[in-house]
């Protein structure tokens, strides 16, 4: 599916201040992408602000040199979201993902657009320019940049060579194609380093991360013969140990390393004791309609809701649906 970026390509010769936000939580694709089209725009001599309903996760801030990411409430107001001419929304199409920030979009009548490549989707009545079949967001915004004939500085490359890895599982799930080598080879020639990429990632975790590891690793369960494995934690994990709800990214991944499992899920108890749930599979089953029915949505292979508590009845709800999708495709 090839995007046509001409709507964008007209907002950018018409409007000067564009307003750059992302999901909850965000992961390195949705802070990646921000902080790569952000650079893209500035490179077209327009001025943007990136604004988050969630804060920067500690492991993901090398990603912002310039500290451009601000999070409403602490370090941004609604008003500044509303002082912009177009508001761009990244790796989400979800009115739920967006939180406090969406409430504040839904009042705003400036144009909106979503650059998002999840199946997922709301009526965010906007200009949308998606391309499920593509693996990372932050791989449409270098399409947007070439066909915008805009240069990617070493900054935008580190970010947007972040966010393709990091959606592909470091190139290697299933929609890693020969364009996205290529892609991530000519963000490497304009300045993303993999080796810098690859250690901020991955090998600067704290000792809390590695302690709340080894406990959500320690409660992993086989259901269905073997062909799925789940886990959960309590907040009161984070409590104890002082780890943060961040330190659980990936985790979810490491149900699918036992062999013989063909599905993985992951429930997560937050603070206000709501459950999310990453949902991942490698098999047939649509990860994204399993969590649909819970008001969330994704990919085929990967995919996340949030349900109510408390936490034993999330992982009820979560198990029965996995449990169902998996019975019927055996």
């Amino acid at each position: 599916m090839i995007v046509d970026w001409t709507p964008l390509r007209e907002l950018l010769a018409a409007k000067q201040h564009f307003l750059i936000t992302s999901h909850v939580r965000p992961d390195a694709d949705a802070i990646g992408s921000e902080v790569g089209l952000a650079a893209v725009l500035q490179q077209a001599g327009k001025t943007t602000r990136i604004i988050n309903a969630s804060p920067m996760p500690p492991h993901l801030a090398f990603l912002d040199p310039d500290h451009e990411v601000l999070h409403l409430g602490t370090s941004a107001t609604a008003d500044q979201i509303l002082q912009a001419d177009v508001h761009v929304v990244v790796d989400t199409s979800s009115w739920l993902q967006l939180s406090d920030v969406g409430k504040v979009l839904r009042e705003s009548s400036v144009p909106r657009v979503v650059i998002d490549h999840h199946v997922s989707a709301d009526d965010l009545r906007a200009i949308e320019l998606k391309d499920p079949q593509r693996e990372a967001t932050g791989a449409l915004i270098c399409d947007f940049a070439e066909a915008a004939g805009l240069p990617i500085t070493a900054k935008a490359a580190t970010a947007l060579f972040a966010a393709i890895a990091t959606d592909t599982g470091w190139f290697r799930f299933a929609a890693t194609t020969g364009e996205t080598l290529r892609v991530a080879g000519q963000l490497v020639d304009r300045g993303a380093q993999p080796h810098r990429v690859y250690r901020e990632l991955y090998e600067q975790s704290s000792l809390a991360r590695v302690r709340l590891a080894g406990r959500i690793l320690s409660r992993v369960t086989l259901d269905c013969e073997n062909r799925l494995a789940y886990t959960w934690v309590p907040w009161s994990d984070f409590e104890e140990l002082g780890a943060l709800s961040s330190d659980t990214e990936d985790l979810v991944n490491e149900g699918l390393k036992i062999a013989g499992t063909l599905a993985a899920f992951i429930a997560i108890e937050q603070q206000n004791r709501q459950v999310k749930v990453s949902f991942r599979s490698r098999t047939e089953v649509d990860v994204a309609e399993i969590a649909e029915r819970f008001g969330g949505g994704g990919h085929k292979q990967a995919a996340g809701a949030t349900l109510s508590g408390p936490l034993a009845a999330a992982v009820q709800q979560a198990l029965s649906a996995m449990k169902s999708a998996l019975e019927s495709r055996a």
